[in-house]
């Protein structure tokens, strides 16, 4: 479960928390971390077979 950064309720927010910037929409976190997850797995894909290559040759 993500929690978002800056709380909805301006009362209960704290000093620090103003000065930062909004938090991107999730949305494009979204897309942005299956891309990053299609680029791991085939580095990971990658990584497995020349090892494995490797050993049997």
């Amino acid at each position: 479960m993500e929690r978002r950064l800056v709380l909805t309720n301006e009362g209960a927010r704290h000093p620090f928390r103003r000065l930062l910037p909004p938090p991107p929409p999730l949305v494009a976190a979204a897309s942005a971390r299956g891309r990053e997850d299609a680029k791991l797995f085939l580095l990971s894909f990658s990584a497995f077979f020349t090892c494995f290559y490797t050993l049997i040759a």
